[in-house]
């Protein structure tokens, strides 16, 4: 919009808010000022421009003086209430900027009724979010701290996310997809494809396959967008700031994206069953293109050798196959062929913070909703020495024992890893399996050498973990000022808690039975038969 043009609209704003104010019809101003309802709704609109003698008869007509008028046009004003919606991330996510909110305050009713509705909504997700928390909270501890026999069936999930309704698609598939296998398979055998590719192999393939124009392109500022895919017109836009090996990811997914297109493999795959969520569909295409992509750059029979002669070095095997190690850690868990199987593996990707964004279990290990996990696991672990590969052996409360190893991935911008991504890729399998393994640890004792380990805090059940960060839902929480724990939140054994008792400094809860100073060992049923009472 020109200066000319954002002075029209800035005058027929300020009129129209002047008559508004005043609960003027603009039939009756337009009759007043002696021109036409139509003619005087451009003006207010900014589409005409208004001539001096009749701003002046119109400023007479709202009662205002001139000069202070005039003095005012080159201020955007905008409604205090909306103003401040401008910083809420919908609003940026739906690229509403200050000029629209500025054509919006003209209308004060509709403004204020705007805000309102707007931070009625919000209010509204608060507490629905905090109800949906408690609920859920409520039902794991039904289902999960019952007695033995209860709760073997488990209940709704309140926190049951599109992105868990993707993992446990996955996981029901064991993470394998022969028909991505095929259509990767054939696009390699027609352009007859050496064994470590380039990207630009991969963009001649895109142009010469599926007729796209690729071209590099810088996004706007304030965009993170790497990859934009414009069906209508034919062209795949990639950042120029991603090196060679994100670029050939990225250019392979999109080449899946318009195999499963063309093919309608999306809806073959999905069959008639119905997804929970409405945006889980979408969430499963964007992972098969990215099987794909793994499919078209680590072909499933050259790559199961490769693996079983490195014994699932995967350092080595991102060398070979000229990938990253994430991309490598993701394809050894796609390796469900039933003539051709390697060994199972669970997959993480988590962050410095400990927030995991990636997951995949293909051992059967459990994860707990909401990303998080236990701070005793190698995922995390490898943060304290990033350049080397963490391994560990690790038993769960349950008795179960697995092998984890994991490496960090640092992806620096302009030098900075603040600026770029740090992650760390975890993978692990059953422990028994550490001997097939390039990265395997010796041991005579597995039940010595093994970290004890959990789901999350908040479901385990161990009593003596040193690094809990919040207390168990499978216990009653209780505790004593007197005798301290090497964890607060780390739950009181029975004669840790009856010793407390005799000696005055802790309230009876009714939770021990008569016999049970001479056991050294956690009540437990006892424990949870009150907290699923209560």
């Amino acid at each position: 919009m020109n200066n000319d043009n954002a002075l029209n609209a800035n005058v027929g704003l300020k009129l129209r808010g002047l008559r508004l104010q005043r609960n003027i019809k603009q039939a009756d101003a337009a009759k007043d000022l002696g021109v036409s309802p139509a003619y005087l709704n451009l003006i207010e609109k900014g589409k005409r421009v208004m001539p001096f003698p009749l701003l002046w008869k119109a400023l007479r007509y709202f009662e205002q003086d001139p000069e202070q008028f005039m003095s005012t046009l080159g201020e955007g004003r905008v409604d205090e209430a909306l103003a401040k919606l401008l910083d809420e991330p919908l609003l940026k996510s739906l690229d509403i900027d200050s000029e629209s909110l500025q054509s919006l305050s003209a209308e004060p009713k509709l403004a204020g009724t705007v805000a309102a509705l707007f931070n009625l909504y919000k209010n509204t997700r608060t507490q629905l979010e905090n109800v949906l928390a408690q609920l859920n909270v409520e039902e794991r501890t039904r289902t999960q701290g019952s007695p033995s026999g209860l709760g073997n069936t488990p209940g709704v999930r309140f926190d049951y996310s599109p992105f868990d309704e993707v993992s446990d698609f996955l996981e029901k598939h064991r993470n394998y997809f022969p028909e991505l296998e095929e259509q990767a398979e054939g696009l390699r055998r027609d352009f007859r494809l050496e064994q470590q590719l380039t990207s630009s192999n991969l963009i001649r393939m895109l142009e010469e396959r599926f007729d796209f124009k690729v071209q590099i392109e810088r996004a706007t500022s304030g965009s993170s967008v790497v990859r934009r895919l414009d069906l209508d017109a034919r062209t795949l836009t990639l950042s120029p700031d991603l090196t060679e090996q994100p670029l050939k990811f990225q250019v392979a997914a999109s080449m899946g994206l318009m195999v499963m297109d063309r093919e309608k493999l999306v809806e073959r795959i999905l069959g008639a069953g119905r997804m929970r969520h409405g945006e889980t569909e979408r969430l499963i295409k964007v992972n098969l293109a990215n099987y794909f992509a793994g499919a078209l750059m680590l072909p499933y029979g050259e790559f199961f050798k490769e693996v079983q002669r490195t014994r699932y070095d995967v350092e080595l095997l991102s060398n070979i196959f000229g990938t990253t190690y994430e991309t490598v850690a993701h394809r050894i868990c796609n390796l469900s062929d039933p003539k051709r199987q390697g060994l199972p593996f669970h997959f993480l990707r988590a962050d410095i913070a400990g927030n995991i964004s990636k997951r995949y279990s293909g051992t059967g290990i459990r994860f707990a909703s909401g990303g998080g996990s236990c701070a005793k696991w190698a995922v995390h672990l490898a943060f304290l020495n990033p350049s080397q590969i963490t391994r560990q052996y690790s038993i769960m409360p349950d008795g179960t024992t697995y092998f984890c190893f994991a490496k960090v991935q640092l992806q620096p911008i302009e030098g900075s890893i603040v600026k770029g991504t740090a992650y760390s890729i975890g993978l692990g399998t059953h422990a028994e399996n550490a001997k097939y393994l390039a990265y395997g640890l010796p041991t005579n004792d597995l039940r010595k050498d093994a970290i004890p380990s959990g789901i999350s805090c908040r479901f385990c059940e161990r009593t003596d973990c040193n690094q809990r960060a919040a207390a168990s839902y499978r216990f009653a929480f209780a505790f004593d000022e007197y005798t301290k724990k090497d964890c607060f939140f780390s739950p009181l054994l029975v004669h840790e808690k009856e010793k407390a008792e005799r000696n005055g400094n802790a309230e009876p809860d009714g939770n021990g039975p008569e016999g049970a100073e001479k056991h050294d060992s956690l009540d437990r049923g006892a424990r949870r038969r009150k907290v699923h009472e209560n």
